[in-house]
């Protein structure tokens, strides 16, 4: 597993929600796969999205735990938009038994409380995160098939160019 980053704050889940967001460890990784794997299934390898993963390391993950299991997690990678620094957000996993509940935008902002000023690029819906102030970033290209319209930007300026894994 690539290195972690471990300076991001652990961030509580709200009053009533019964699982805690915590950092993402060497020993979840197993448990943070087989998570993944169930939430979408094979096909992810076939991404553009995913090739990108492989090629970058993890500046920071974040886990959801409830009663000690892990039913949630979230990673960002480091990456560069035309040779500035950037973190790509993904994949967010929830276990099938925890969706509906909020659980995946408590990961979503986990990660935007570790970013600060750094700019996050996802290839999502924007319904979804367009309520945490992702736009459209039509001029950043990424190297595959992408459908661009999802492609989704927060931070400060319009990105351009080419992404690249750091």
């Amino acid at each position: 597993m690539r290195a972690l980053m471990f300076d991001a704050p652990v961030r509580p889940a709200p009053q009533d929600a019964p699982w805690r967001i915590e950092i993402e460890v060497p020993d979840d990784a197993a448990a943070v796969e087989g998570l993944v794997l169930a939430a979408f299934g094979p096909g992810r390898f076939a991404k553009t999205a995913e090739r990108l993963r492989e090629r970058a390391r993890i500046a920071a993950g974040f886990v959801a735990r409830e009663d000690g299991r892990i039913i949630g997690s979230v990673r960002l990678w480091a990456i560069t938009i035309d040779g500035e620094p950037a973190l790509f957000l993904g994949p967010i996993a929830v276990s099938a038994a925890s969706r509906r509940a909020g659980l995946g935008a408590d990961l979503v902002q986990a990660c935007l409380d570790h970013a600060g000023d750094v700019g996050i690029l996802l290839v999502g819906d924007l319904p979804y995160f367009g309520r945490f102030s992702f736009r459209p970033a039509p001029d950043v290209r990424l190297s595959g098939p992408v459908d661009q319209s999802r492609v989704l930007w927060r931070g400060a300026g319009e990105p351009e160019g080419l992404v690249v894994a750091n």
